[in-house]
């Protein structure tokens, strides 16, 4: 009956089957989730589009990336901005003259970077060997120690020195008082959330979702039943650990109705220091622009992954990469089977990649 099964509904398999849909093929999406869009999924409550799963801002280079996920959904103006909470003290990010200012009082391009410069020279570090002394070498030692060690050690659960030099490089610092966290060129929110993109993307006779169905329960039959699967859960758990699990992070989400129109003031507060037991607080009506006389707050909580809990963030340093080339080594023997999101390649993607990634893998299966 089917030409594919999809194992998740999130951007990658639900982009993959709009495209085999459109080809003509017949497409089944099962999800172990009571809800199709995976960690994008928005629900409403109190008529504020709400983000499950944490804040989601679509940003691309891409004109044909963008282009492509308009079709599904119009989108808002909103510019990512959020702010750092070190103690009560308020600072913008990315890094940029505002925050400059605010901590050391200078003014201009040029006397910030001469205070990075004399931070730098003074931490001694020749060639950054980790996280910790990449970020110093990026923008000195106060702005390590107030904005980036608490939330970076928060987030990974582990010491900034222990971690990567590259994961801090995705972090922009600017010598202009420009808030915009991204470089892009486009960027927003779809309007009424990004549920809609993957109702749309799954808006044909061609395909059939089963929510509630875990692929594992039943994995041998599904394997046997069609001709080609699209999996995008976990690499490791497809081939039952054979090299040992990959290590993962994973969020705990508290949210809160209140009774105030605005609680913070923006849609993303970091927390920076080591003491708050959360790295941000979301206000999910500012993505919006909301005028609802009540708010919804939630809280995020890095947490460690184990068995059973979702997997969020993959950790990309030596070890746990070494292990994933063993996967994919098995995966390309895989003749039935193509890999792919996050979890599937076991790498940090934003979501206008996930849609470019999945788009590749269609017109290389489908043509």
């Amino acid at each position: 009956m089917f030409d594919y099964l999809v194992v998740g509904t999130g951007l990658f398999g639900s982009t993959f089957a709009h495209e085999a849909a459109k080809k003509g093929k017949k497409v089944k999406l099962i999800d172990k989730r009571n809800h199709i869009g995976g960690n994008i999924y928005t629900e409403k409550i109190e008529s504020i589009t709400v983000h499950k799963y944490g804040a989601h801002i679509f940003h691309t280079n891409n004109q044909e990336i963008w282009d492509y996920v308009n079709q599904f959904a119009d989108f808002n103006r909103y510019t990512n901005s959020p702010i750092a909470n070190y103690h009560g003290e308020i600072y913008n990010m990315p890094f940029n003259m505002n925050t400059f200012n605010k901590l050391w009082g200078v003014v201009t391009p040029e006397e910030a970077q001469a205070k990075i410069e004399e931070q730098r020279k003074a931490a001694k570090i020749e060639k950054p060997a980790n996280l910790e002394e990449q970020a110093i070498s990026l923008v000195g030692t106060d702005i390590y120690e107030r904005l980036i060690k608490g939330y970076t050690e928060k987030q990974w659960g582990r010491k900034a020195a222990d971690l990567p030099a590259f994961i801090i490089k995705r972090l922009p610092v600017r010598f202009t008082y420009d808030n915009n966290y991204f470089n892009d060129r486009f960027q927003g929110i779809p309007i009424g959330g990004y549920t809609q993109i993957i109702e749309n993307m799954l808006a044909s006779d061609r395909i059939s979702v089963e929510l509630n169905t875990d692929f594992f329960s039943n994995k041998e039959e599904y394997m046997k039943a069609f001709p080609k699967i699209i999996y995008t859960g976990m690499i490791d758990q497809f081939f039952d650990y054979r090299y040992g699990e990959l290590e993962y992070r994973s969020l705990k989400f508290e949210s809160i109705v209140l009774e105030q129109e605005n609680y913070q003031g923006n849609a993303v507060v970091n927390y920076t220091d080591s003491e708050t037991p959360y790295s941000r607080i979301i206000e999910h009506k500012h993505f919006e622009f909301g005028k609802q006389p009540k708010t919804i707050i939630t809280k995020e909580y890095p947490m460690s992954w184990e068995k059973g809990s979702e997997p969020y963030y993959p950790i990309n340093d030596d070890k746990n990469n070494e292990k994933f080339k063993q996967y994919q080594d098995l995966a390309e023997k895989q003749s039935n089977v193509i890999f792919g999101g996050r979890l599937g390649m076991y790498k940090y993607y934003d979501m206008h990649q996930v849609i470019a990634s999945a788009l590749t893998m269609a017109k290389k299966e489908l043509n």
